[in-house]
């Protein structure tokens, strides 16, 4: 074996192909797959298992560690996002370095891009595994990166997400500094009358959730403050807060950051469905406050007449086609689902319904979606309320135009309704109510100030939707409520509490861990020339310091943990190879490429 693979104790390496329930073994030979890699250097257990990620799969691996000498593990399996941390728990528990292990991905890259193709999917399988061989090989002892994290958490935003958040990680012991743009607490719920689907009234629930967070001894309040500036990395950032109503700049050391900003609804654009051209045209919003400032018994007016005829139209600002609706300044369409929008529009109908029982609805709709639990039963009451239901097509939308001068409603709807096999309907009405969807407040200096990203339908992106749903690309910043995509109330404080859940479990320890996977620097090799710096994407992740050598001083590139992604750009900007990447270091690259470039013994008899 070459010196530069040598380590102080023999290589010894466990290999697993696992066939992922038949997402892999459908496709792949896998017993063909174990046989050819076990033949390769240093290969002393090679298995094939059902499901490694059970507990039977990481068992069988533990023994094979403890009885059988393994200490360096390759798995091919489902992608690495989603167990690639499981078997790393798996092999220290066996007492292994968690780090001594290697992921292939044979799902994504081997049995479902060559679904059609078993062989050759097959022969790729048996190259992908020994390319994690010949890593494995080479592998390092390394060990998670600690910091100190400071026990302090900063939310920005005072909605019910952010309030939320705020009382739940105090409660848990951590101290929390609150931050709200405007003068008040309480976002847009201060704006709503009942909610769904409890019936409860939102200023009770505002009421006491306000309570508990103004009461707190952890939690410190400032309105009309915004966050202007924050530098630093997880458990350690020191954020600057610039109060509106004084001169006051307010410096904040945090370990972690919740952003909570919220949502507007969607602005619908002049003469979109009659908008801003009928006084009588008003969005759901508007209307609900409509509601809320009308006593009880008091009749149904507006613009100094009576009410009788009431339509909502669903799906304006959701939902949208190119080419068909006009798009926002960005260039994009909301062609996303706000979801909330069908059941509001629904509680909405029968709450008019129950104080207005002479008024006549109508409920323009293109499909309607009442996904949450109990939520279906709107529906079934608004039938029950004589809500006549109309159904339209996305490409044949209705049309808000003024009746005649001598109409007893000041409004038509003209549209083909296809619960009626596409009969034109002309429909009187008195008020449109616009069933407007969410779009994310926007928030660029928060962006860029947090360096987080937004997704494609411009509401703030997590790293993962199921498995690291409330969690950003940047450690220590998290998201909560309708920051991150259309919820209603109970999502927002769900996803609240799941934000503030992984701030506590970040920050209560007082230290954090990362992974160790960063740029690491050769000093003896490095001439201070400052090529990584230039193109280091990550703020004082790599910076040139002064340094003492042979009673000299010098320039040398310097590594911050904390701060570097391990992006690797800076090892191939480095001109003398002065710089590696801890966990895919070249040489580890380079056995890798020799290996998918090297015929496997005997690897087509096997795949056949």
């Amino acid at each position: 074996m070459p010196k530069n693979m040598q380590t102080q104790e023999e290589v010894r390496i466990g290999v697993y192909t696992c066939l992922c329930g038949g997402n892999i073994g459908d496709v792949v030979n896998c017993e063909a797959v174990a046989k050819a890699v076990s033949r390769l250097p240093n290969v002393v257990v090679s298995r094939t298992d059902l499901s490694m990620c059970s507990d039977a799969g990481q068992t069988q691996l533990e023994e094979d560690i403890k009885e059988r000498g393994v200490n360096r593990v390759v798995i091919g399996a489902c992608a690495p996002s989603l167990h690639e941390k499981t078997f790393r728990g798996a092999v220290a528990r066996a007492g292994l370095n968690p780090y001594f292990y290697h992921h292939v991905g044979l799902r994504e890259q081997a049995s479902w891009v060559h679904h059609d193709d078993p062989e050759g999917a097959t022969a790729k399988a048996i190259r992908l595994m020994a390319a994690g061989i010949a890593k494995a090989r080479l592998l390092e002892p390394l060990q998670p990166i600690q910091l100190k994290a400071e026990q302090h958490a900063l939310v920005i935003g005072s909605g019910v997400a952010g309030l939320r958040a705020a009382w739940d990680i105090a409660r848990r012991g951590i101290r929390v500094t609150l931050v709200e743009k405007s003068a008040t607490l309480g976002g847009r719920v201060t704006q709503l009358g009942s909610l769904f689907p409890t019936g409860e009234a939102a200023s009770e629930l505002l009421k006491r959730l306000i309570k508990e967070v103004t009461a707190h001894p952890k939690i410190s309040i400032y309105t009309q403050a915004e966050l202007v500036g924050i530098k630093g990395y997880v458990g350690d950032f020191q954020a600057t807060v610039r109060r509106e109503n004084t001169p006051e700049l307010l410096g904040v050391n945090v370990g972690a950051v919740v952003v909570a900003t919220g949502f507007k609804p969607y602005e619908p654009f002049h003469g979109e469905y009659g908008y801003h051209e009928f006084p009588q045209v008003i969005t759901l919003p508007d209307f609900i406050r409509l509601l809320r400032l009308l006593d009880e018994g008091e009749a149904l007016h507006w613009h100094g007449r009576s009410v009788q005829n009431i339509a909502f139209i669903h799906c304006v600002g959701s939902r949208q086609i190119d080419g068909i609706n006009q798009p926002q300044p960005d260039g994009q369409v909301n062609n996303y689902c706000s979801r909330v929008c069908c059941t509001a529009t629904l509680h909405t109908a029968n709450e008019v319904h129950e104080r207005f029982p002479n008024v006549n609805i109508f409920d323009f709709y293109e499909d309607i979606r009442t996904y949450g639990r109990g939520h279906e039963a709107y529906y079934n009451l608004a039938s029950q309320n004589m809500v006549r239901f109309l159904r339209f097509h996305d490409d044949e939308m209705p049309e808000v135009v003024a009746a005649a001068p001598e109409d007893e409603h000041p409004l038509l709807i003209k549209v083909k309704d296809y619960l009626t096999w596409g009969e034109e309907m002309e429909v009187p009405v008195d008020l449109v109510v616009l069933a407007v969807g969410m779009m994310p407040e926007p928030v660029p200096d928060i962006i860029k100030l947090l360096k987080i990203a937004p997704g494609t339908d411009r509401f703030l992106l997590e790293v993962h939707p199921k498995l690291r749903p409330v969690e950003t690309a940047v450690p220590g910043v998290v998201l909560a409520g309708t920051a991150q995509g259309p919820m209603n109330i109970q999502e927002s404080c769900a996803a609240a509490s799941a934000a503030a859940a992984k701030v506590a479990v970040l920050l209560a320890q007082g230290q954090v861990e990362l992974e160790p996977f960063v740029a690491r620097v050769n000093p003896e090799r490095c001439d201070g020339s400052g090529a990584c710096v230039a193109v280091c994407c990550y703020e004082d992740a790599i910076t040139l310091q002064t340094v003492g050598e042979n009673g000299r001083t010098a320039q040398k590139a310097v590594v911050t943990p904390a701060n570097c992604a391990g992006c690797g750009i800076c090892v191939s900007a480095c001109p003398n190879q002065a710089i590696d990447l801890q966990g895919w270091t070249l040489p580890q690259y380079e056995a890798m490429i020799d290996a998918l470039v090297t015929p496997v013994p005997a690897e087509m008899e096997f795949a056949s």
